[in-house]
């Protein structure tokens, strides 16, 4: 079993990034709502503004997701990393977010996976 994590840096492409893990498999996901050190250190103090740009501000501070999952080997955890890239992109291209995976020792409370 392993532990799939992505942060992505993108969050208008949620919905898109979770229909790809569905369908390669992914049964379930834990969505975080998240803000990495760099966001936290650039933001700036509130300014009236004019002209509608508060709207790009706003849009410019957001946060990321953080998406979390268990599944059942290395080769899932691939297919996950070829979903999200499908979305987003080459990962090691700026922008694109963050993956990790690792296995786990113990899992208990998981449900029994049906199948599809």
């Amino acid at each position: 079993m392993f532990m799939v994590m992505y942060v992505l840096d993108n969050p208008d492409k949620l919905d898109a990034v979770l229909e790809a893990w569905d369908t390669v498999g992914v049964g379930g996901v834990t969505i975080i709502e998240s803000s990495g050190i760099f966001r936290q250190q650039t933001k700036r103090r509130r300014i009236p503004i004019r002209f509608g740009f508060e709207r790009l501000i706003e849009q410019a501070e957001r946060g990321n997701y953080t998406l979390f999952t268990l599944v059942e080997d290395e080769e899932t955890v691939e297919r996950c990393t070829a979903a999200v890239e499908s979305v987003v992109g080459d990962l090691s291209e700026p922008n694109t977010g963050i993956l990790a995976a690792w296995p786990l020792a113990i899992v208990r409370g998981l449900p029994k996976q049906h199948t599809r």
